[in-house]
């Protein structure tokens, strides 16, 4: 198991590029190892187009089933698993073709 730092990238992540960046870091990560710990400790803030382009975008790589077998989040609260968790459903959506929020599985 690797722990995965976000905040290695600074306590305040939202910008698309910054999430761009991050996600090839990630997928490196991904690529080497079986199951990953997501660790948002010490992360104050996870914006909407951040989530979007590091995670959501994680979908059109991966299946839903495959992301969630080989992450796991750690230290994520607030309005930072809000936004992580609607990027995360509204990727999942438009890549299933859906715009029915009961449609992304709990």
């Amino acid at each position: 198991m690797v722990i995965f730092r976000f905040a290695d990238y600074g306590p305040i992540l939202v910008t698309r590029n910054l999430g761009a960046r991050v996600r090839e870091s990630l997928l490196l990560t991904l690529s080497g190892t079986d199951k990953v710990v997501l660790d948002f400790d010490g992360v104050e803030m996870v914006g909407n187009s951040f989530a979007d382009e590091c995670l959501g975008k994680l979908l059109m790589t991966m299946s839903l089933d495959e992301l969630r077998q080989h992450t796991t989040f750690h230290a994520l609260s607030g309005l930072s698993k809000v936004s992580v968790s609607a990027a995360l459903r509204r990727r999942y959506n438009s890549l299933v073709g859906t715009s029915d929020p009961k449609a992304y599985p709990a």
